[in-house]
């Protein structure tokens, strides 16, 4: 499976921190596409409602799940159909935090095979349970972005990453510099047409974007902005107008039951 249209964001993120390990920046990418990755873990048995058994191998390195970014991958491991549950890697991390237990990923199919141990699986859970802090600031003008371009560099992947989640939630998303009525300049990230219901999961992502593009929370405010303001007009005239996929329309929401573990009201029970 090398055709690069059959790549995934993992595969992707893993061959830029393979060319390049010692890029911090990088590592934590890998992560990120991890954390947001719908992996088919491998499971002892079938599930029983929302209680999942994932299958647990032991080695010289300790104890570990198996996990694909494709379910092609997993039947490429198994020569015979096996149980399975189709997971967020978010929700995998935060089910085995503490239980000293890793995960190999793509194992033995791909060039983007990877063991994580414990206790990177701790600290992914760990980072992914901050919430971003709530902050209040009377915004008095709006310019255009003054960040150098090796913090763009980093900046800018990390947001597009993320906004593939985010389709149909905003019409907008603009980076620009802002001054503050007590004269505090820094940058804010704003988004354009949000319903409110939307924006703490905006929020929450964005700051995970933050965290996973390897620098410092900094001179950066999510804020979310009516679009037909002096604001927004500001912004639209000064700020870097970023790309928002657009959700496509012809295709209907889908009346499939969610797999085991993808039904947020329903968070799966790892055994």
């Amino acid at each position: 499976m090398t055709d690069d249209a059959l790549r995934t964001p993992y595969d992707k993120a893993y061959a830029a921190m393979d060319a390049d390990p010692s890029n911090e920046a990088l590592r934590l990418a890998v992560y990120d596409r991890l954390a947001d990755a719908e992996l088919f873990l491998l499971l002892e048995e079938e599930p029983i409602d929302e209680d999942i058994k994932p299958q647990v191998f032991s080695t010289e390195d300790g104890d570990f799940v198996l996990a694909f970014d494709l379910e092609e991958r997993l039947a490429e491991f198994s020569d015979e159909p096996v149980p399975y549950a189709a997971l967020p890697g978010r929700v995998i991390a935060q089910n085995l935090h503490g239980e000293g237990i890793g995960m190999g990923v793509n194992f033995g199919v791909a060039d983007s095979a990877m063991l994580l141990p414990p206790e990177a699986m701790d600290w992914l859970a760990d980072t992914l349970t901050h919430a971003p802090q709530a902050a209040s600031g009377r915004p008095v003008s709006f310019e255009a972005p003054q960040l150098p371009p090796a913090i763009l560099g980093l900046l800018l992947p990390a947001f597009d990453a993320k906004f593939e989640q985010l389709t149909g939630m905003a019409t907008h998303a603009l980076l620009g510099g802002v001054t503050y009525e007590d004269g505090h300049k820094g940058h804010v990230l704003a988004f354009l047409g949000t319903h409110e219901s939307a924006r703490p999961a905006i929020a929450k992502a964005m700051g995970e974007a933050l965290t996973f593009s390897g620098l410092d929370a900094g001179e950066l405010d999510v804020t979310f902005i009516d679009p037909d303001t002096p604001a927004a007009n500001a912004l639209l005239d000064k700020a870097l107008i970023l790309h928002l996929p657009e959700q496509d329309e012809a295709t209907p929401p889908s009346a499939t039951p969610k797999a085991p573990g993808m039904d947020p009201d329903k968070p799966p029970i790892l055994r």
